[in-house]
């Protein structure tokens, strides 16, 4: 049988992403609810070291759904990363006979978690918190679709600029190695053209392309660049492109973390309950190392493993309707 949970600890890590707080508040009230005693960890896995543990009631959590970035601070440690910090982190646990763990992050958040509950057995659970969308097991992680509209929103405000001067405009998104961001912000703002981690192309294949749309009268342009495109940086891309086109007049705008800030939007928040409900759940259900997440709007428990290894792929259907209707 597996052991009851009676205690608990919820940390945020890595990079923050708008719906944090909200996620915090649904695991915080949902504890509340069950009757289990709940603590915050301060600063990640670093906080999880030295201790900066502090008990959390409904109160704490009272209107911060609304909040982007998170209550409880975030940072990258790098001592967790080896075996005397797991070493430490799990004696402070102990300190407060933690017998559960919900961890809100991306990638490498949820790698720590794993490894710490193979090593230690805190049953552990994993949210998936992170602009980028790229763990396996969900159809969309917390904070993508704000980071989406953000983005939107900078290149709707760029395409003013652009036309008015009949400007190619070269626009770099954030999603580190994962192209999700720049492709759903490509279709939701009309741009003309899209480099993704996932495609190979190369700069003469881009460049015929924005000369086909000259040539179709496209007076002005606007070129959405995933950071993690296989060509180079948004800079070095818009260099070769200007050397190749005459008369064209290049910008380049890097959005940066302004993607990853800001208010949740209504989707990143109902998810965020949803799956902060789904974690506390999951561990009074005897259930450990696994990611929850939504497929096909059901909640769904996957190993935490497979969320961190396996290679969550773009709907090639959404990439040729990028491609078809940037004309």
């Amino acid at each position: 049988m597996s052991q009851k949970i009676n205690r608990i600890a919820v940390f945020t890590s890595g990079g923050d992403a708008p719906g944090m707080n909200a996620a915090l508040r649904a695991v915080v009230r949902t504890a509340a609810h069950e009757k289990l005693i709940v603590y915050g960890i301060m600063n990640g896995y670093e906080g999880m070291i030295n201790g900066a543990l502090k008990k959390l009631d409904v109160r704490d959590v009272g209107n911060i759904i609304q909040r982007g970035g998170t209550f409880l601070k975030t940072a990258r440690s790098q001592e967790f990363m080896t075996k005397k910090g797991r070493e430490k982190a799990f004696a402070q646990l102990q300190k407060l006979n933690i017998d559960g763990l919900v961890a809100l992050g991306g990638n490498g958040t949820l790698t720590g978690a794993d490894i710490f509950q193979r090593e230690h057995g805190m049953p552990c659970i994993g949210v998936p918190c992170t602009i980028d969308n790229d763990l396996y097991g969900t159809d969309t992680t917390i904070g993508f679709d704000t980071a989406v509209n953000t983005a939107i929103e900078a290149v709707d405000k760029i395409r003013d600029t652009a036309e008015s001067h009949n400007r190619l405009f070269f626009i770099e998104v954030m999603g580190r190695h994962a192209g999700f961001i720049a492709l759903y912000t490509a279709i939701g703002s009309g741009a003309g053209n899209v480099l993704l981690p996932e495609k190979e192309t190369s700069i003469h294949d881009l460049v015929e392309t924005l000369k086909a749309a000259e040539e179709r009268k496209r007076l002005f342009n606007l070129v959405i660049v995933a950071e993690g495109n296989k060509i180079g940086s948004v800079h070095e891309i818009a260099k070769k492109v200007e050397a190749q086109m005459e008369n064209v007049d290049v910008r380049v705008t890097v959005i940066g973390h302004l993607q990853r800030g800001g208010s949740p939007s209504g989707y990143d928040r109902l998810l965020a309950t949803r799956l902060g409900y789904a974690a506390v759940e999951a561990l009074i259900d005897g259930h450990s190392n696994v990611m929850v997440g939504i497929s096909n709007n059901q909640l769904k428990h996957t190993p935490m493993a497979y969320a961190i290894k396996n290679e969550k792929e773009l709907n090639m259907e959404i990439l040729h309707l990028a491609e078809m209707l940037s004309i």
